[in-house]
């Protein structure tokens, strides 16, 4: 499936799968350290700094683990990954879009409310 599809499938279905307010904070404090860790990541990178890299890793598998403890509070379970490429690009594509868009278009702070 292409990028664009699994995005608008993402952005279709995000709302059920986050309403429960626990998930909800976990995200909204997660999603930022993973976007701040690729950043880290990436520059650590192009300068080749290996303990940045390793940090930066850390920090992002910390991140997607602490948001997995948040999605278990959900009731409705969120869709199983079809393989690894399909679960890199569900993840990056939710850190890197869906969630600041969720958060963008008030969707974040109308689940936080109504729940």
């Amino acid at each position: 499936m292409p990028i664009k599809e699994i995005a608008s499938w993402q952005w279709n279905g995000y709302a059920k799968f986050h309403q429960s307010r626990i998930n909800l904070l976990i995200h909204i404090v997660a999603v930022p350290i993973f976007i701040f860790a690729v950043i880290i990541f990436l520059l650590a990178l192009v300068k080749w700094d290996l303990l940045s890299l390793v940090i930066a890793a850390m920090l992002i598998g910390l991140s997607i683990g602490v948001q997995g403890i948040g999605h278990n509070k959900e009731q409705l379970p969120v869709e199983p990954f079809t393989g690894a490429k399909n679960a890199v690009t569900r993840i990056i594509l939710e850190q890197l879009y869906t969630f600041p868009k969720f958060v963008l278009t008030g969707g974040w702070y109308a689940a936080y409310r109504n729940n």
